[in-house]
């Protein structure tokens, strides 16, 4: 098949199992926000599952890969197959090591790891519980860095939706001991001081990462993965994944830190009580749409772009990325209007139960606001990066993730200490997101200093358009959204009805506006629909 229908098929794959996922973990925040409401030992509980979460979306995320992937696709197309899988070896039990050791660490120090998202001081009680936490999460950080090279391996050879199904199952696992049945049992082994539910739910997080580790090792075996125990470190190949991996684990993830250094802020008392919490489900909202393509894109992309800069087809590899961030801004832009206009009944029906009162929904609602406006730029982050990787370059990504981290920490502290009265939670959302447009453009224009011309032009008017065609939208939205005030319905059924109805609507006018302006990704998308499509030259054929 073409290029651009190998990348959209293989996204939509991804993007497919990547929605079920998010489904998954929806249910699986609606159970925690259920059990724990915003109190402060829902606060405590988001605090430890932070480090592992960061560890769990950088690797998901492809960050592991994007230094692992461009070597091992050198290896495949260089040396004999034998030789490829004694790489992957050395680097699975080199990797498995580290992993170990670091897992030690964060268990022994627990308490020091835990003061690092609380400088600006807890209560006693909120920070033992958050440690007790940590002990058994943390853990989980070596079954997910594993999975995580397992996922990389196998995107290599273009097999994508068995490593994307792996959230589905830790979600699973994580929903089963949030029920009454597992975790009423589990609280009472716990300490007196502990017995809370969100003891048992951090045993779910450990018990599925395990398992999404364990569901992919069948299918490396059948590829070829010799599971030997061999270890190496002076290994040339091994040596050049470990020089790229920091800074690929950094500037891949530039977001998930930034949301980790937002968490610390949160913890400050001139906040709300339950801004932590807030934060954590206006983000998970926003990963929903973020989750959905974006990450699915640029999963494909980096194996993709890897295979055409081995064989020197640099600008094909440019024409990738443009092609990748068009698509993706179709979807992107209209969204995070969507969320901006429709923040407030999106919060009250996916999560306005149990301990989730009235009070949390408009907590939660003030930080998607925020979070929503940074969606296209998140996004574009995540494809932009890729094509670095793809040319073996970790350290550019790097140092401009340095230099939007410090602008983050430093936006957090004004805002916070000048105008946390305005902005209340959602001042941590919008340090992140003025410091993600800031590091994409930076990117961007590095990118093209040293490789030409990324075809500004033609981006700027495709995005011209989708602007036109998502204010449109956001018209007939806000005018449902009037209706919806008006009508003071307070049915869960009728509330979720009328959601899915606006929102259909509006991707309708969408859509519309987006066919009357004759918008080039319309057509492109149509490369999605069934039939017959010439080998693709480049990538090699896709295999789920």
């Amino acid at each position: 098949m073409t290029v651009k229908g190998h990348i959209l098929r293989s996204a939509s794959v991804i993007a497919l199992v990547t929605v079920i996922s998010r489904i998954c973990g929806y249910l699986r925040d609606q159970r925690v926000a259920l059990l724990l409401g915003t109190s402060p030992a829902a606060d405590s509980f988001i605090l430890a599952f932070r480090i592992p979460s960061l560890i769990r979306r950088m690797t998901g995320e492809n960050s592991l890969g994007a230094s692992f992937i461009p070597v091992f696709s050198g290896y495949l197309r260089d040396e004999p197959r034998a030789e490829a899988w004694v790489f992957a070896q050395k680097v699975f039990w080199d990797l498995a090591v580290a992993l170990s050791i670091i897992v030690v660490l964060g268990v022994v120090f627990s308490r020091q790891v835990v003061s690092i998202f609380t400088i600006f001081g807890v209560r006693q009680e909120h920070w033992d519980l958050a440690i007790f936490l940590n002990r058994i999460i943390f853990p989980s950080v070596f079954f997910i860095g594993l999975a995580a090279l397992a996922m990389a391996i196998l995107n290599s050879f273009h097999v994508y939706g068995l490593p994307a199904s792996g959230p589905i199952f830790f979600n699973l696992v994580f929903i089963f001991f949030s029920l009454g049945i597992v975790y009423k049992p589990v609280m009472r082994l716990a300490p007196e001081p502990f017995r809370t539910p969100a003891v048992a739910l951090a045993l779910g997080i450990l018990i599925g990462a395990a398992v999404q580790l364990a569901m992919q090792i069948p299918a490396l075996l059948k590829k070829g993965m010799p599971f030997g125990i061999s270890l190496s470190t002076s290994d040339p190949g091994v040596q050049k994944v470990g020089r790229l991996l920091v800074p690929s684990f950094f500037g891949m993830s530039v977001y998930q830190v930034n949301l980790m250094v937002d968490t610390i802020f949160a913890t400050s008392p001139r906040l709300p009580v339950g801004s932590v919490m807030s934060l954590y489900i206006a983000d998970r909202v926003m990963q929903l749409v973020l989750g959905s393509y974006a990450i699915a894109v640029s999963t494909v992309l980096l194996p993709t772009m890897s295979h055409q800069v081995a064989a020197g087809e640099y600008s094909e590899m440019k024409r990738t990325f443009g092609f990748s961030l068009r698509i993706v801004s179709f979807i992107a832009i209209p969204a995070a209007i969507g969320m901006v206009v429709l923040r407030q009944p999106i919060i009250q029906v996916l999560f306005q139960h149990g301990n989730f009162v009235t009070e949390s929904t408009a907590l939660t609602a003030h930080a998607l606001l925020f979070y929503a406006m940074g969606l296209p730029a998140f996004a574009a982050i995540k494809l932009i990066t890729p094509m670095y990787y793809s040319t073996q370059d970790t350290m550019t990504p790097a140092r401009v993730g340095a230099y939007a981290l410090g602008m983050n920490i430093a936006l957090n502290a004004i805002f916070l200490f000048l105008f946390s009265r305005q902005l209340a939670n959602g001042s941590p959302a919008l340090a992140s997101v003025i410091t993600a447009y800031f590091n994409f453009a930076l990117l961007f224009v590095l990118f093209r200093k040293r490789y030409g011309s990324l075809d500004a032009r033609g981006l700027a008017t495709s995005i011209l358009k989708m602007a036109i065609c998502s204010a449109a939208m956001a018209a007939v939205a806000y005018g449902g959204l009037v209706m919806w005030r008006n009508a003071d319905i307070h049915h869960f059924l009728a509330q979720a009805g009328i959601l899915a109805v606006l929102i259909i609507t509006s991707v309708g006018v969408y859509a519309l506006c987006g066919w009357l302006l004759r918008c080039e990704e319309l057509k492109e998308l149509l490369l999605l629909l069934p039939k017959s499509q010439p080998e693709m030259a480049s990538t090699g054929s896709a295999e789920f």
